[in-house]
């Protein structure tokens, strides 16, 4: 099929060399003209395994193209709309500008016939909205909200867990041609749920509140396993074996980020608000709060480490990005904890394998480092924040060899803690005695 994508950020660019490689003809467009040529050029703006190895593939098989002209979108006959919907300045709410800019701009050169296609996260009642444009330029508008995970995004959209398509009711012919599009993982048989618009907008921004509430649920029960010595990894095991709960995303820690959950949950209560329902969705606030707790957390285990006073203690930070196998850092815990800690007059050294550069445009003025040997040379404590595969294998005798002392703050709960105290390590996590 002839497809376009608007928007080639994270979720466009992903989009459409998926889009590619199970053989559809894409352009993919945005308005960043060095985002395109990098893209055009088979090189990914953004770190996400797999990517760069479709983007060339792609490319080179004909195609996958790109262009900042949005008239490339004509002879299409479905056309995706994946562009960003960030956080309003000074406000909980979904910024649509961008959302409406693009439908504005696409609706010039789509035909009779043509299926746009919403993927982009927005407040619900947005895609009824949308509706009444794209059907008065004659075509015809479903919404397919996508469920990335960063770092495994490649297979989640060739391969998805689920397919939603929001449609008008009756609409058969919009659902064939979305079927048509994702042929093969309909061979796959991988459900597929068709509904309204309203449902589909709110499947995205319900999850990631579920998740999101489940995440800060640990984290408080850490609290209460500090408060009491229990082990919060132990509780988190025991509770998971109920299938009712499960043990995902019940991993105590620094909390949660990206660019997905925080400004999601904020973007459903405001739009919960709206709506005159926000009483419902009032527990979002605690979710909230709960998350953000857990980066002060982490500063005091520091602080309390460094004998109440952080001044002239070196820290090395290990971690960067808001979490493994991803160079993002919106909104990450780590990014931030580095930052408090250097304001509270420690002397900062950070590496992460991926996100040093993303994060030298958010914090300029930290001191980065290629590697963990750097950032722990002499360093007094050690802090882990992102869950790289190589921190959790670190050698902790070997670690110790290179650093001044011996505390290592575990802000992910993911060391082997009987290991680094064996070490002669002082071992600190959240909920851990």
């Amino acid at each position: 099929m002839k497809i376009s994508v608007i928007g080639c950020g994270y979720l466009g660019a992903v989009h459409a060399a998926c889009m590619a490689e199970l053989g559809h003809d894409v352009v993919g467009i945005d308005v960043d003209a060095a985002k395109i040529a990098s893209l055009a050029a088979g090189a990914a703006p953004f770190f996400e395994p797999g990517l760069p190895e479709l983007l060339s593939s792609g490319v080179a098989s004909g195609r996958l193209r790109f262009s900042t002209d949005i008239a490339e979108a004509r002879g299409a006959t479905v056309h995706f709309v994946a562009v960003g919907t960030p956080q309003k300045p000074g406000s909980d709410a979904a910024d649509l500008r961008f959302v409406d800019a693009s439908f504005e701009a696409l609706l010039e050169h789509v035909g009779p016939g043509d299926l746009v296609v919403g993927k982009s996260t927005v407040p619900v009642g947005t895609a009824s909205r949308l509706a009444e444009t794209v059907e008065a330029a004659g075509a015809t508008l479903a919404w397919n909200p996508e469920f990335l995970r960063e770092g495994f995004a490649v297979q989640d959209t060739i391969s998805p867990d689920r397919l939603v398509y929001g449609v008008r009711d009756g609409d058969d012919t919009s659902v064939a041609t979305l079927d048509a599009v994702y042929a093969s993982a309909i061979a796959a048989e991988t459900p597929r749920l068709v509904t309204d618009y309203a449902t589909a907008e709110l499947v995205k921004v319900a999850a990631n509140a579920f998740l999101a509430t489940k995440i800060s649920f640990i984290n408080a029960m850490s609290v209460v396993a500090d408060a009491t010595g229990a082990n919060i990894t132990q509780l988190a095991d025991a509770i998971g074996h109920d299938a009712r709960i499960g043990r995902r995303f019940l991993n105590a820690g620094v909390g949660f980020g990206g660019g997905c959950l925080p400004k999601d949950i904020r973007g459903f209560m405001a739009r919960a608000d709206e709506l005159g329902v926000g009483e419902s969705l009032a527990f979002l606030k605690n979710v909230d709060a709960i998350n953000l707790a857990q980066r002060e957390r982490v500063v005091q285990l520091a602080v309390e480490a460094a004998g109440g006073d952080l001044t002239g203690t070196r820290v090395a930070i290990l971690g960067l990005a808001f979490k493994p196998d991803s160079d993002d850092v919106r909104d990450s815990p780590a990014l931030d904890v580095a930052a408090r800690l250097v304001s509270l007059g420690a002397i900062v050294k950070a590496t992460d394998p991926e996100a040093i550069e993303t994060s030298r445009r958010v914090h300029p003025d930290l001191d980065y480092v290629a590697t963990v040997d750097e950032a722990a040379a002499e360093a007094d404590i050690v802090v882990l924040l992102t869950e790289w595969k190589q921190y959790r294998e670190l050698d902790p005798a070997e670690l110790a060899s290179i650093t001044s002392g011996r505390t290592i703050i575990d802000g992910r709960n993911v060391l082997d803690s009987s290991r680094w105290r064996g070490a002669g390590w002082e071992y600190r996590g959240l909920g851990r005695p």
